[in-house]
């Protein structure tokens, strides 16, 4: 069975080599039919994030840790004109620690069973998750927009996933199997795919959990447009064959409207998917890409930025962050342009725009409070 891989970029979008590397390496996978990278491609811990693959096969490596991770998107009654972003940034205090309602009603919803790291249900983790009240700045596409039942007032914008769940699930089944790949049909592939959908909808419990705390915190209420992950492993019928979809860091093609967001410190961009692309195997770009290591950024930036110049952004926005090198490591200048990566998808014929997002106030994370049993401290997202 020949393999293929393809990168879905305009020439003027820079891609790191060693991303190009990891898509061809993951290609030649056994059991892998094809690798795509989108233009927010860079590279992962052995797999390029940024990517989705079709295999015969279901790797668990290529979901990676952060089963789950993903956005969810709510439009709130908080208006424009009395928002204060000051006043709101005094109000979030405290969503590190666990969240003090009732778990039980929480699961329930979502039908979970308990885990060992529920206490950290309704909380954002690191590395570049977030959440983010935003404003509508541009309308391209009136109608569209209504039906989504988006107004131009704050919408909220919630990145995060498993948390320590996913990790400890892609862990038992590394040290047990490594990284081959698991025959779908085996017991080894049955128990993960049990876990992996369990961590699906502890992801999605996680990211309604934070929105909630949120909305308590400034006295405003909620209703969510739309809830996408970025990290899995689904069945696919491809062309009367069953095979195995993976995202590492890719958002659906095939689930409606999605947001594309940038750094913190530009736009974000609320899209249309077009059709039946299965050239993009049904994948769009999550976001801008990282265009530097982690770790790199403080010694690139702290000797023209101070850490108190970052915490407002060239749009203005409000940046809550308390972790000095979470603060360097998530800065604007981490990431590529999210134009360019917006502007290939639209090209390569997967997407119209709908509206763009202005960010208003970015929550990422508040000093450490102390940890409580049970309580995990938040992981590096790498989605």
């Amino acid at each position: 069975m020949t393999t293929s891989y393809r990168l879905i970029a305009s020439p003027d979008t820079w891609i790191e080599g060693d991303a190009l590397r990891q898509l061809e390496q993951t290609a030649a996978l056994p059991g892998m039919r094809v690798a795509v990278g989108l233009p927010d491609l860079h590279p992962g811990k052995g797999y390029p994030i940024g990517a989705a693959f079709l295999s015969e096969r279901i790797y668990p490596a290529l979901v990676g840790n952060d089963i789950g991770c993903g956005m969810a998107l709510w439009q709130t009654d908080l208006s424009r004109r009395k928002f204060k972003p000051e006043r709101a940034a005094e109000r979030l205090q405290g969503l590190e620690a666990p969240w003090e309602g009732e778990l039980d009603d929480w699961r329930a919803a979502f039908d979970l069973a308990p885990t060992a790291f529920d206490a950290s249900l309704g909380t954002i983790g690191g590395g570049n998750h977030f959440a983010e009240l935003q404003g509508v700045e541009t309308v391209m596409d009136p109608a569209t927009l209504a039906a989504l039942g988006i107004e131009t007032d704050h919408l909220l914008l919630v990145h995060s996933g498993s948390r320590g769940l996913g990790e400890s699930i892609l862990r038992g089944i590394v040290d047990r199997q490594g990284h081959q790949g698991l025959d779908p049909a085996s017991p080894e592939a049955t128990n993960y795919l049990h876990q992996h959908d369990q961590a699906l909808r502890w992801a999605e419990a996680n990211r309604g959990l934070i929105a909630q705390r949120l909305f308590e915190a400034l006295n405003v209420t909620g209703e969510r447009r739309l809830d996408v992950w970025h990290n899995l492993v689904r069945p696919v019928d491809w062309h009367g064959e069953r095979l195995w979809l993976h995202r590492k860091g890719a958002a659906p093609a095939d689930r409606g409207s999605v947001v594309i967001p940038g750094s913190r410190g530009s736009l974000s961009y609320l899209v249309q998917p077009l059709g039946n692309r299965a050239h993009s195997l049904h994948s769009l770009a999550h976001g801008a890409g990282r265009k530097w290591k982690r770790g790199e950024a403080r010694g690139r930036l702290s000797g023209r930025q101070r850490p108190e110049d970052l915490i407002t952004t060239a749009l203005s926005g409000r940046v809550i962050c308390e972790d000095k090198e979470l603060l360097y490591d998530e800065a604007p200048e981490n990431y590529k342009g999210i134009e360019r990566v917006v502007t290939d998808l639209v090209e390569a014929g997967l997407m119209t725009i709908i509206a763009t997002l202005r960010p208003r106030l970015t929550y990422k994370v508040r000093r450490p409070a102390q940890r409580q049993p049970g309580f995990r401290k938040p992981q590096r997202g790498r989605s």
